[in-house]
């Protein structure tokens, strides 16, 4: 068995219903690490400078979420579940999911 990963920056972010963990208990990892991918994707040089926070919190975050996907992607997957019941409750139309 492996040696649980400690991290300097991230912890949790208390009162979030999410249970990933956040730089400073502020901004969630997630966060960050979406600033590194994409059409237009930031260095972690960029992030740390846009964030105001030190090059190794975001690599921590970068770090967390490639190696928590699976919770990252059930937070994700919930929180879409919760926006369709709310626009559905609403009377907002809400497209179908189309397949990827």
């Amino acid at each position: 068995m492996s040696e649980p990963v400690r991290y300097k920056f991230l912890e949790p972010k208390r009162g979030s219903r999410y249970q990933q963990l956040a730089v400073g208990g502020r901004i969630r990892a997630e966060i960050l690490y979406r600033e590194t991918l994409g059409a237009e994707p930031l260095s972690p040089e960029q992030v740390a400078q846009e964030y105001n926070l030190p090059v190794e919190a975001v690599l921590e975050a970068i770090h967390y979420c490639e190696h928590n996907r699976e919770l990252l992607d059930a937070e994700r997957a919930r929180e879409q579940a919760t926006i369709q019941k709310r626009k559905k409750e609403s009377g907002v139309f809400v497209e179908p999911d189309c397949p990827k």
